[in-house]
C-alpha cells in the first residue's frame, strides 16, 4: 500500500513537470553553415515559441562582432496548437577570417539560445601544387575546326535524346502542400499581447521590457522598420517619418524612454506612470495602424 502511494505521488510530480515544460516559452537559434568563405552569406534562423497565455515578444538582436547584416530580416508570426511561433530569418556575412562564436540571444524572462561557433576562412589554396608555365597563344586550325563540327552536332543530338527520355520517364511530382492557416495581423497580435501584459503580475523591469518589445515587434511587422535592433533614439527618429501628430510622437517617445530608464537606470516609476505608458503605447499602435 505504501509503495503504491509513493508511485502515485511520483506520477503526479512527473505529470506536473511535463505539463509545465510544454507550456513554457522556448527560444532557439541555428545557422545553416558552420564554415563560411570570406564574403559568403549564411542564414541565421531564430525561433521563439510563446504559449497562449504569455505576452508576445522576440529576442533583442543587436550588432554581431566580426559579422555584418545583409538586407532586412524576415520575421513571420503563425499560430499553432502550442500558442504563437515567431520565426526570424537574418542574412549575415563576414570579411574577418578566424574562429568566431555568435553569442546567445536572450528573450525577456531569462531564456537564451545556444551560442553558435563559426569558422570564417579564405578559399582553399594548396602551396604544394605545381605551378604551370605560361604558354604562347596557339593559332587555331580552320580546316581542323571545319572537319570536327559534326562531332559537336552529334554530341548535342545525343544530349537532346537523353533529355527527352528523362522528361518522358519522369514521374509527376506531388503538388506542394499550401499552408492555408491564416496569419495573425500585426494589430490583432499587438492588442492581444497588451491585454495579456495588463493582466500579468510582473515586476516593473519585466513590465516595461515586454511593453517595449510588443511595440517594436508591431512597428516592424506593420511598417518594416528594423526596430528589433535599434536603440530607442534611432527608433524615435524613424517613427517621426510616419506622419503621426507631434503630440502623439512626443508621448510615444517619452513612454519608450521611460522603459530605458527602468531597464538601465533602475528607475522605479509610480503606478500612474506605468498606466500612462501602457495607454500611450496602445493608442500609438492603434493610430499607426490607420496610416497609409
Amino acid at each position: 500500500m505504501i509503495l503504491r502511494n509513493i508511485n502515485f505521488t511520483i506520477f503526479l510530480l512527473l505529470t506536473g513537470f511535463f505539463a509545465a515544460a510544454q507550456t513554457a516559452a522556448t527560444v532557439k537559434a541555428t545557422l545553416d553553415k558552420s564554415r563560411l568563405l570570406i564574403g559568403e552569406q549564411a542564414t541565421l534562423r531564430i525561433e521563439v515559441q510563446i504559449p497562449e497565455k504569455e505576452p508576445i515578444r522576440f529576442v533583442s538582436v543587436d550588432s554581431l562582432a566580426h559579422f555584418e547584416w545583409i538586407g532586412k530580416p524576415v520575421i513571420d508570426t503563425t499560430g499553432n496548437g502550442n500558442g504563437t511561433l515567431l520565426t526570424g530569418l537574418f542574412t549575415i556575412t563576414s570579411f574577418d577570417s578566424g574562429h568566431w562564436v555568435i553569442p546567445p540571444f536572450e528573450l525577456s524572462g531569462g531564456l537564451k539560445t545556444d551560442s553558435i561557433p563559426v569558422d570564417v576562412v579564405f578559399s582553399d589554396f594548396d602551396p604544394k601544387a605545381p605551378y604551370h608555365e605560361i604558354k604562347d597563344i596557339l593559332e587555331a586550325d580552320p580546316e581542323k575546326k571545319k572537319n570536327e563540327w559534326w562531332w559537336y552536332a552529334a554530341a548535342g543530338g545525343f544530349l537532346l535524346i537523353l533529355l527527352l527520355v528523362f522528361l518522358l520517364r519522369r514521374k509527376k511530382k506531388p503538388e506542394p502542400v499550401i499552408n492555408t492557416e491564416p496569419k495573425i495581423l500585426p494589430l490583432e497580435e499587438a492588442l492581444a499581447a497588451l491585454q495579456t501584459l495588463q493582466s500579468a503580475n510582473l515586476d516593473v523591469k519585466q513590465y516595461h521590457t515586454r511593453l517595449a518589445d510588443i511595440f517594436r515587434l508591431y512597428i516592424y511587422r506593420k511598417k518594416g522598420i528594423l526596430s528589433l535592433q535599434e536603440t530607442t533614439d534611432e527608433l524615435v527618429v524613424q517613427i517621426s517619418e510616419l506622419g503621426l501628430e507631434r503630440a502623439v510622437q512626443d508621448e510615444l517617445a517619452q513612454a519608450l524612454r521611460l522603459g530605458d530608464f527602468v531597464k538601465f537606470a533602475k528607475f522605479v516609476p509610480a503606478k500612474e506612470e506605468n498606466e500612462k505608458a501602457f495607454m500611450t503605447i496602445k493608442r500609438s499602435i492603434e493610430r499607426i495602424d490607420t496610416l497609409n
